[in-house]
């Protein structure tokens, strides 16, 4: 592909070589305020959180259910802004220059911002890579082709009915990995079963040689565990967000992402 490895490719190279699975973790930027939620990020790494995933809140979470929606009206609250969440990434990457970021959100913030504008700034900042939910691959020269250029990956939803025809379309132009969302609906809903998630994985891998994380409905070491062990990681994320919406001390809410790390690592 003749592209520079990011930091996303550094730590799916470095998992394999220790034969481990991939823990992501998923928080909304300024949920329930600046301070709280990059304390929170701060910790993820040391929790044993592989790779960070940072909402960005928007007005209108279509593909997010409650649980996230609440987050993202706090932080809208609150006042969190693109901005703020890029100041955000800075603080984070002060003390943290290896930790993937992955910036999670809507199309319409950065594209009042400008595609121009905004890649530099959220390289700059440290993020590196995107999920935007609302934008299709028939989209891809709107934003993931400007930001692979800009040295970031692309990364990509696919889901229980992205068929063999729409699949080497989402595959198409996606890096870093592909997300594999384990049940057709919103976040947050359904459980996540490891033995339909394994036939789903095994087919996009037979499509890609990119790492495939599975998403949705994963909310303990267990579950954790059962579903790392079937792809090649797990993402959580609503069982999370619940547990900082819980006004719980930081350490607290850490020690939880702790056990559901070590659920996925010894996948």
């Amino acid at each position: 592909m003749g592209r520079n490895m990011t930091r996303i490719d550094d730590t799916f190279a470095r998992l394999k070589s220790q034969n481990k699975k991939a823990f992501v973790a998923y928080i909304m930027a300024g949920d329930p305020d600046v301070e709280r939620s990059l304390a929170v990020m701060q910790g993820l790494p040391g929790a044993g959180v592989d790779i960070i995933e940072l909402g960005l809140p928007f007005t209108d979470p279509m593909a997010d259910g409650p649980t996230i929606q609440l987050a993202g009206q706090r932080a809208l609250e609150a006042g969190m802004t693109l901005d703020k969440t890029l100041a955000m990434v800075r603080a984070f990457r002060a003390t943290d220059t290896t930790t993937p970021i992955v910036l999670m959100g809507y199309y319409n913030p950065i594209y009042s911002r400008t595609v121009e504008k905004f890649l530099p700034q959220a390289t700059e900042a440290g993020i590196d890579g995107l999920i935007i939910v609302d934008l299709p691959p028939e989209e891809d020269a709107e934003l993931c082709i400007p930001a692979q250029k800009a040295g970031m990956n692309f990364i990509r939803l696919a889901t229980p009915t992205t068929d063999a025809k729409r699949l080497p379309k989402v595959l198409t132009n996606t890096s870093g990995f592909v997300y594999y969302v384990s049940v057709t609906g919103i976040t947050g809903a359904a459980a996540a079963q490891a033995s339909e998630v394994g036939p789903e994985v095994a087919r996009i891998k037979r499509s890609t040689d990119l790492p495939v994380i599975v998403g949705f409905g994963i909310n303990t070491p267990e579950a954790a565990q059962a579903i790392a062990s079937v792809a090649d990681g797990c993402v959580v994320g609503s069982a999370i967000v619940k547990e900082i919406s819980t006004g719980k001390p930081v350490p607290e809410i850490l020690a939880f992402v702790a056990s559901l790390a070590a659920g996925a690592h010894s996948a």
